[in-house]
């Protein structure tokens, strides 16, 4: 995993153009991928990239 190709949620939330609260729900269902490292929730851009081209639509 490389660690610069992780974005925050901040910017996945930017990217889906969501509010963090939905993406926070979104988490709590696991209907996203994500890492929890430490206390943070981080977003690995290829696995995005696939889950959205799966998900399109």
């Amino acid at each position: 995993m490389d660690l610069d190709n992780l974005m925050t949620a901040k910017e996945m939330a930017a990217l889906l153009r969501v509010s963090p609260q939905t993406l926070y729900k979104m988490l709590e269902h696991g209907s996203i991928p994500a890492l929890r490292i430490r206390n943070q929730w981080r977003f690995d851009r290829e696995r995005v990239k696939v889950w959205l081209e799966t998900n399109a639509g």
